[in-house]
């Protein structure tokens, strides 16, 4: 393991929720949950003040509102986020050719490689200066991690909250990690804990004390064996640039088993989702299909089917990763799953309006596959905003998502219902602005693309908080 702080992690703060809050004055300071907002939609990301009231991504829809019934509920607007992280991902590129995308807001940096940090004051000079480049870039914040190992990178990041920077020194992690809780560390969710805990062990420095043998004997070999080594701090895992991606893939676990065989295909089709998001945020498509499987007893099994080509479609993977469930035995009850795609290529057979047909056909059919409705209302959006032959009454008014008035200029829905579709009028960079109602076939209200988080001034670029009474005429 190297001896300087040089691996850095960045994770954006809240991200989709976050980019909300920048681009709707109104919701600012307040709770907002994004995510699928039918009866068995989940949460994708909860804002802070929401995260106040027990409310975490993952968590069913259905229960975030009971929890947090005041919050803005929104569907995701993936285009925007991508659009950001781009911009974010240009920045860790300038500091180092070798950035490790984890997903769209989230990603290791080498500093060393990139020559512009060889100690913790370089480095924390480094840490700094990419936040306040973020801040100006996206009006968003992020929190970094700095570590001599991408675990402990990610282990600073995560302490760093909100708005952050952490810096492990090389020679304290050992005492660092200690006292922290077994469920700090990579690996170790909900169900591994509790096994570990009933072994009498809760903390870093018990795994490290219990021995690799007993580790081995309470969770597997393979499983043991790396939680010895991380509870020791070592992690010689290198940073892996984008270009060199062998695969994407995405997985939980669980807090206890899961018998029931129809949420295992629910969370089997959620996963795939949330796979096809981060293979779309790293430009990939792939030929093959993984599902993984840990079962109540920590045997885990893999199964994987090879496409004829390669996809970045939702509708795909799920259906594949179905496919691999039906050959896999889970009456025992399971505590881990996982979905990847591998055998990844730079391009795609399938073009983005069907990719987003298909999705929107599929949610049609009413397979059961609603888990991953996000995904499946934000791409008939992106459809329906970018075909002007639409008719009017067939409008999808989707809660969250940009429209433009003749008359009040660039709002956002805030909800429809009943023939009536409810907007607020207001910018990224606009004052809080007015609400009003409009008939859903109203011809003088169209869908729109986001606008920019910040824009440019004589002085430079401005936040969201800049105001702009120009770009929101209503006020």
């Amino acid at each position: 393991m190297r001896t300087a702080p040089t691996i850095l992690h960045l994770d954006m703060d809240a991200f989709y929720a976050s980019a909300e809050q920048a681009a709707k004055p109104s919701l600012r300071g307040k709770a907002v949950v994004v995510g699928g907002l039918g009866p068995r939609g989940v949460v994708a990301t909860a804002s802070y003040e929401a995260r106040k009231f027990g409310v975490h991504s993952a968590m069913p829809m259905g229960q975030a509102r009971r929890l947090a019934p005041n919050a803005a509920y929104l569907v995701p607007r993936f285009g925007l986020y991508r659009e950001i992280s781009e911009q974010v991902m240009a920045l860790l590129r300038e500091l180092s050719p070798l950035v490790e995308p984890l997903s769209l807001d989230e990603a290791f940096v080498d500093l060393e490689a990139g020559g512009v940090a060889d100690d913790a004051a370089s480095a924390r000079v480094v840490g700094e200066r990419l936040r306040v480049d973020i801040k100006t870039v996206t009006g968003l914040t992020g929190s970094v991690g700095l570590a001599a190992s991408k675990m402990l990178a990610k282990i600073a990041s995560e302490e760093a909250k909100p708005d952050g920077l952490r810096l492990i020194v090389p020679g304290t992690e050992r005492d660092l990690l200690g006292p922290m809780s077994v469920r700090t560390l990579p690996g170790v969710g909900p169900a591994t804990g509790d096994h570990l805990r009933r072994g009498g062990i809760t903390t870093v420095e018990e795994i490290a004390g219990a021995g690799e043998d007993e580790l081995v004997r309470l969770v597997g070999k393979s499983h043991g064996s790396a939680l010895y080594a991380m509870a020791l701090a070592r992690d010689e895992r290198p940073v892996v640039a984008e270009r060199d991606t062998k695969s994407v893939s995405v997985e939980d676990t669980y807090d206890v088993d899961i018998h029931d065989r129809v949420r295992v295909r629910g969370e089997v089709a959620r996963l795939a989702d949330r796979c096809v998001e981060r293979l779309r945020a790293a430009g990939h498509s792939g030929r093959t299909i993984v599902l993984k499987v840990r079962r109540f007893d920590f045997s885990t099994l893999t199964r994987s089917e090879t496409l004829r080509g390669p996809t970045d479609d939702a509708g795909v993977v799920r259906e594949a990763a179905a496919r691999l469930l039906e050959s896999v035995d889970t009456t025992g009850g399971v505590r881990l799953l996982g979905v990847g795609v591998t055998g990844l290529a730079d391009y795609t057979q399938e073009d983005l309006f069907a990719q987003a047909r298909a999705l929107a056909e599929g949610s049609e059919q009413g397979e059961g596959e609603a888990v991953g409705e996000a995904a499946q209302e934000t791409a008939q959006a992106v459809e329906e905003s970018s075909v002007d032959e639409v008719p009017l009454a067939a409008r999808r008014w989707v809660a969250g998502h940009d429209v433009r008035h003749a008359a009040y200029g660039h709002g956002w829905v805030q909800g429809s219902g009943l023939g009536r579709v409810t907007v607020r009028f207001e910018t990224p960079v606009s004052p809080p602005g007015r609400v009003r109602t409009f008939r859903v076939d109203d011809a003088e209200l169209v869908p729109a693309e986001p606008l920019p988080l910040v824009e440019p001034t004589e002085e430079g670029l401005a936040g969201p908080g800049a105001e702009s009474a120009e770009r929101c005429p209503s006020g």
